[in-house]
């Protein structure tokens, strides 16, 4: 009922253009026809393949003079009787098309004597500038949590009907089902839900991962925007105690909010294989939350205005997932200033700041970066995020930790370990070169057919040149720009 008086209020402030951009064209052919029999004005759907008909009229025959674009312009300009004209996948048409688009100008120029309204149903739909200022854009609601339950059920009920049993569910995984099929149309969810539940007549946690799959390729997100699966505990982290506190004392403002000032955000910078990607990961671990990756390289297109449009999509579906935690990877390689890409960095960068600042769902931003200096300082300054911390290469005392755990995770008993002298061996190493030195030492143990030693976990230490060696003063020049600028992490 909402999108049927939304849809009738913007047809009654007299705009000749309507641009609805769905996947439901059958749902906004149906809000059309509703209109038009309430209002008494005739109501036609056009396709490139049945030309004109009557869409409140049953049965009525294809005008199939009319298939070609110019041609079913030219005979609603010639109308004298106004009418709304559902134009189905008409976006091709408009592209690199004079004729076609002057058409649609004469109509809408004479919209005062000869009221006709052009519906332009499609996918994605964008119009010439000189057509704008007579244009109104539309937007079909997404079901709500109540309408996704009630879609779940009812296929549950199908299904049952069908097979002559019951559909099995814990309370559990059917919440984070419905929970995971907000941001879809009513028929996709629909689709996904008989999906989840069709193979083995039960709604369990395991279905969850290709539901999600499924959902980002059909809204088209899978590259740019993923959902992530595995999202480690703070167990798996080791050190980073500074931030662990900081997030541990926001955890209940974030997910119970009693004022205006929730947390928004956190930006993490450091070298490389430092663990700032596992913290991000972590963070949604330790809140008990979904964690959307944000691909800011994908986020690019090469036409004009595509890649601002990538962005707004994905961050609308990071709203529809709340509460959650996105994780912009490599931030930097999206929005380091500069004005050699035709200012497409700095439209990407505007588009984002306006979302940090208006945002009102609970979609808390983690962005990780190894060269801060390439950011540009409106994102850094404080109120666009809540905090700045500086991840540095681990103490001994930590890279003991990170020791235990990749060995721990590798069924290996540390007991057998001096994890304290080991990790004299790895001073300057980061995370993730003790884990692939773990790992390394593990390869060799099995090809000489003998158990891990810390013999093995030496040679692999001492023939390992670490980043911090190989890349001395880049380290030296983060540490210097950080210290008095971030926290400390650890």
């Amino acid at each position: 009922m909402k999108d049927l008086n939304d849809l009738r209020l913007i047809m009654e402030s007299r705009y000749p253009i309507v641009v609805v951009e769905t996947w439901e064209e059958q749902r906004a052919l149906d809000l059309v026809r509703r209109i038009g029999m309430r209002e008494g004005r005739p109501v036609f759907s056009w396709s490139i393949v049945d030309g004109l008909r009557r869409l409140e009229v049953e049965g009525a025959p294809n005008q199939r003079h009319t298939v070609e674009p110019d041609a079913v312009l030219g005979q609603i300009r010639g109308n004298a009787e106004g009418g709304i004209y559902a134009l189905c996948d008409f976006h091709p048409f408009v592209e690199n098309a004079p004729k076609v688009v002057r058409l649609l100008k004469e109509i809408a120029l004479r919209h005062d004597t000869v009221p006709h309204t052009l519906v332009l149903v499609s996918h994605a739909f964008t119009l010439p500038p000189e057509l704008s200022r007579f244009s109104a854009r539309f937007r079909l609601s997404l079901p709500d949590q109540e309408q996704l339950m009630h879609i779940v059920q009812e296929e549950a009920r199908a299904f049952g009907r069908a097979r002559g049993e019951r559909v099995r569910a814990g309370r559990e995984a059917l919440d984070k089902l419905v929970r995971n099929l907000r941001g879809l149309t009513t028929e996709d969810a629909r689709k996904l839900a008989r999906g989840a539940i069709i193979h083995d007549g039960a709604i369990t946690e395991n279905d969850l991962p290709e539901v999600n799959r499924a959902k980002f390729r059909l809204l088209d997100m899978d590259g740019v925007l993923s959902f992530e699966y595995d999202t480690a505990s703070f167990g798996q982290v080791g050190g980073l105690s500074q931030l662990k506190q900081w997030l541990h004392r926001r955890r209940d403002a974030f997910l119970q909010p009693q004022g205006p000032d929730t947390p928004r955000g956190i930006l993490l910078v450091g070298v490389q294989g430092g663990g700032k990607s596992l913290a991000a990961k972590a963070v949604a671990g330790l809140w008990h939350l979904p964690l959307l990756r944000l691909d800011m390289g994908a986020v690019y297109n090469k036409y004009f205005g595509e890649s601002e449009r990538n962005l707004r999509e994905a961050l609308q579906l990071a709203e529809t997932m709340a509460p959650c935690v996105l994780w912009l990877d490599e931030i930097e390689k999206g929005l380091a200033s500069g004005d050699n890409d035709g200012g497409t960095s700095r439209r990407v960068l505007g588009t984002l700041l306006t979302w940090m600042a208006e945002r009102k769902a609970p979609v808390f931003m983690v962005a990780t970066a190894n060269n801060i200096e390439q950011l540009p300082p409106e994102l850094v300054r404080k109120g666009r995020i809540d905090e700045l911390f500086f991840v540095d290469l681990p103490a001994a005392d930590i890279r003991a930790e990170i020791l235990r755990i990749h060995l721990d995770r590798r069924g290996q008993d540390t007991a057998q370990f001096d994890l304290a002298a080991l990790a004299e061996y790895c001073d300057g190493f980061t995370g993730a070169e003790i884990e692939q030195a773990v790992v390394a030492g593990l390869y060799s143990a099995r090809a000489q057919e003998a158990p891990l030693s810390e013999a093995h976990l030496r040679t692999e230490m001492t023939s390992t040149v670490p980043l911090s060696v190989t890349m001395a003063e880049q380290l030296a020049a983060l540490r210097a720009w950080c210290h008095g600028r971030a926290v400390p992490a650890g």
